[in-house]
């Protein structure tokens, strides 16, 4: 396993619309297993693989304390229930900043595992919050898209400040 490249914002790829996956493998579940360990490290609670610059439909999350529950979901349809509800979020293409989002309490997803099985899982809460942030990163939308235009342009330049400072 190798850990992945994780693109900040506002890098014009994380804007990009993820495709199908079509093939299942084992050059699949290598890079799943990729993603996983570079959620893990990086350390979060999600990841999708268009933050690691390749556009296919896969998304990895664990909420767990432990981090031993690892979802990975492929081609992930969602289906929102319930209230919308306010909670703190933070992204790891947007390192360091947490804002206030609005998200459905539950959610359903269907979608498929990495060797091409379909399933469905029902979520509420954080596991819920955070598959919809994923999902959203495969429309090549980021949290920062649900804050104000001045917000944005705010959190933009501070981000692009620190990266020139690192480079």
């Amino acid at each position: 396993m190798s850990l992945l490249n994780i693109l900040e914002y506002p890098d014009p790829r994380l804007r990009t619309v993820a495709a199908k996956v079509d093939g299942f493998g084992p050059q699949l579940q290598a890079f799943c297993d990729d993603l996983l360990e570079t959620m893990y490290a990086a350390p979060g609670i999600g990841l999708a693989a268009t933050q690691v610059d390749v556009h296919k439909r896969i998304i990895a999350v664990d909420v767990s304390e432990n981090r031993n529950e690892p979802h990975i979901l492929v081609n992930p349809r969602l289906t929102l229930h319930g209230e919308l509800i306010d909670g703190e979020e933070g992204c790891l293409s947007v390192p360091g900043i947490y804002e206030q989002v609005q998200r459905a309490e539950r959610i359903t997803v269907n979608a498929q595992n990495p060797q091409g099985e379909a399933f469905s899982l029902e979520a509420e809460g954080l596991l819920a919050v955070c598959i919809q942030h994923e999902c959203d990163h495969l429309e090549g939308k980021l949290f920062v898209d649900y804050l104000s235009n001045l917000k944005r342009n705010r959190i933009r330049k501070k981000l692009q400040k620190q990266q020139k400072q690192r480079a």
